[in-house]
C-alpha cells in the first residue's frame, strides 16, 4: 500500500453504489492523500502518450519488417511496397500507412525473452525480466507509475483512461498498478464504440437523472450528520469533498463532451473507420486533447478473426487469411490517429505507440485448425499459422517530437533475430519515460513491504526515438 493509503470505505460504495467497484470518488480522495511527485512535468508542456496494443502479438513479417528475399518457407504471399519515404518499405497490407511513412519511425529490432503472453506482456508493459508466466504481474506497468508520478487532484478528467483496457490475457493479468494501489488503475471505457447506443455510463449524465442522483446524494449527506458526531478525525468532512470532486466530474459538461463521439463529424468518424478500433482511436484523440496525459486502446475482438485476437498460431487462424482481413481496418485507425495528431498540432506534445507483446515466428507452420469461422478453416483442415516469436518484433511510433521517417535496427534475412541495434524493454521503457519527463533513473517507488523499487531496472531511451 502506497504511503498515506487507506482501504476503501464502505460508505462511499453506498453512496456511490451504482458508478463502480471502485468509485471516482475512491480514485480521488487516494489520489489526494498520496505525496506529491518529485518527478511531475512542468506545467509548461504537459507531455502524453498513446498506446494501441495489439494483443497476441502481430506478425513483423506481414507488418513493419517483410522479408521478400527469404524462402517460400519463412516470407508468406504478401509483398512488400514503397512509402512516401524512399527506402523505407512495409507489407502491402497497410496502404495507408505507407502514405505518411514520413510521420511515423518503425524499430525492427525490439526482443525479449518472454515467449508466453503473460511473460512477453509483462517484459515489455513493466520491465519484468522473468522469462515465465505469472498469474498476476509483480511489478507495475509504466502506465500506472506514470499515472501515479504525474497526478494531479485539480485536473478535471482521470489522468490515465483505457479505451477497451489492456489489462488481461485469457485469465492471467497482464498490466495493473500492483503495489501502487488501485487509485492509479485507469479509468475505463469498454463496449464497442461504433454501436450508435453506445455512451461511457455516468460521465456527463443527462439532466433527467441528475434530480436522482441528488436526491441520493441528499439522503446520504442526512446519514452522514447523523454519524457526524462520532466522527473525531474530520473523516467524513473529507469524504464529502472528494465525493463534491467525483460528482463534478460525473456531471462535467467538459468531461461529457470529451468522451461524446457524437460531437465529431461524421466524416471524421468515417476517415477513422466507423468499426471499434477506428472508433477507440478517435476518442483516444479526443481524450488527448482534453488533457488526458496516458491513454491506452486494445485492438482485439472480432475485427481480428474467429479467436479475437493476434494470436495467429495455426490452431487459431490461417495467419495470412487474418491479416488480410485485419488489415484494412487496422490501417485505417491508425492512420487516421497519427495524422491527426499532425493535423492538429498535436505532435510534439503526444507521442503514439503501437506495439504488441512479441512477434511471429518467421517459419510458417502448418497445423490443423480447432474450428472454423472467421480466418479460419473448418476444424480439422490443416492451414499456415505463426508461433510467438519474443526474438524479434516491429513497432511504430509517431509524434511526440522525434524524428520520424526512419527505420531502427535491422533483422535478418529471415526475421529471426536483429542483426543491428538490438532493443530491449527496458530501453522502450526508458523511451516513454523520457517523453513523459519522468526520470527513470533515479525514481523509486515502496513497494508493500516498504522497499524502494527502481521504476527501471535497466534500459537507456533510445536515441533515434527522443525529441530533437
Amino acid at each position: 500500500m502506497i504511503p498515506g493509503s487507506h482501504p476503501r470505505r464502505t460508505i462511499l460504495k453506498a453512496g456511490l453504489g451504482g458508478f463502480a467497484s471502485l468509485s471516482l470518488a475512491d480514485v480521488l480522495r487516494l489520489q489526494n492523500q498520496s505525496l506529491a511527485s518529485e518527478s511531475r512535468a512542468a506545467a509548461s508542456e504537459r507531455t502524453a502518450v498513446i498506446l494501441v496494443w495489439l494483443r497476441g502479438g502481430a506478425s513483423h513479417l506481414e507488418t513493419f519488417d517483410p522479408k521478400p528475399q527469404s524462402t517460400l518457407e519463412f516470407r508468406g504471399p504478401y509483398s512488400p511496397i514503397d512509402t512516401n519515404v524512399p527506402g523505407i518499405q512495409i507489407c502491402e497490407l497497410l496502404p495507408r500507412l505507407s502514405t505518411i511513412a514520413d510521420k511515423y519511425s518503425i524499430l525492427r529490432s525490439i526482443a525479449h525473452t518472454g515467449g508466453g503472453h503473460p511473460a512477453g506482456s509483462l517484459q515489455v508493459l513493466a520491465g519484468d525480466p522473468d522469462p515465465q508466466d505469472k498469474l498476476v504481474p509483480v511489478l507495475p506497468d509504466w502506465m500506472s507509475i506514470a499515472s501515479y508520478l504525474r497526478r494531479d487532484s485539480v485536473r478535471g478528467l482521470p489522468n490515465y483512461i483505457a479505451v477497451n483496457p489492456v489489462d488481461n490475457y485469457d485469465n492471467f493479468t497482464i498490466a495493473g498498478p500492483t503495489y501502487l494501489g488501485a487509485a492509479y488503475r485507469p479509468f475505463s471505457v469498454v463496449g464497442d464504440l461504433s454501436n450508435p447506443k453506445f455512451e461511457v455510463p455516468n460521465i456527463g449524465m443527462p439532466a433527467e437523472n441528475l434530480d436522482r442522483l441528488q436526491r441520493r446524494m441528499s439522503l446520504k449527506s442526512g446519514f452522514d450528520r447523523l454519524r457526524s458526531g462520532l466522527d473525531v478525525s474530520g473523516t467524513l468532512d473529507a469524504i464529502g469533498r472528494f465525493e463534491g470532486q467525483a460528482l463534478s466530474l460525473l456531471t462535467s459538461p467538459e468531461a461529457g463532451a470529451a468522451f461524446d463521439l457524437k460531437q465529431e463529424p461524421i466524416e471524421v468518424r468515417e476517415r477513422y473507420g466507423m468499426n471499434a478500433w477506428g472508433q477507440q482511436c478517435l476518442m483516444a484523440r479526443r481524450l488527448v486533447e482534453a488533457g488526458v496525459e496516458i491513454i491506452t486502446t486494445e485492438f482485439d475482438g472480432p475485427l481480428c478473426g474467429r479467436v479475437a485476437n493476434w494470436d495467429d498460431h495455426a490452431v487459431n487462424h490461417h495467419v495470412f487469411d487474418a491479416n488480410k482481413f485485419r488489415a484494412p481496418l487496422f490501417d485505417q485507425a491508425v492512420s487516421a490517429l497519427i495524422e491527426d495528431i499532425y493535423a492538429r498540432g498535436l505532435d510534439r506534445r503526444v507521442l503514439v505507440v503501437v506495439a504488441g507483446e512479441f512477434g511471429r515466428t518467421p517459419r510458417i507452420s502448418y497445423v490443423a485448425s480447432s474450428g472454423g469461422g472467421v480466418a479460419s478453416a473448418a476444424a480439422g483442415v490443416v492451414q499456415p499459422g505463426r508461433d510467438h516469436w519474443p526474438r524479434a518484433n516491429s513497432m511504430i511510433f509517431a509524434g511526440g517530437g522525434i524524428p520520424t521517417g526512419q527505420v531502427i535496427g535491422a533483422t535478418d534475412v529471415r526475421g529471426e533475430d536483429p542483426i543491428d541495434r538490438r532493443v530491449e524493454p527496458g530501453d522502450f521503457l526508458a523511451t516513454i519515460y523520457k517523453h513523459l519527463q519522468i526520470d527513470y533513473a533515479n525514481v523509486a517507488i515502496e513497494n508493500f513491504t516498504g522497499r524502494p523499487v527502481p521504476i527501471l531496472n535497466s534500459g537507456k531511451p533510445i536515441p533515434e526515438l527522443t525529441r530533437g
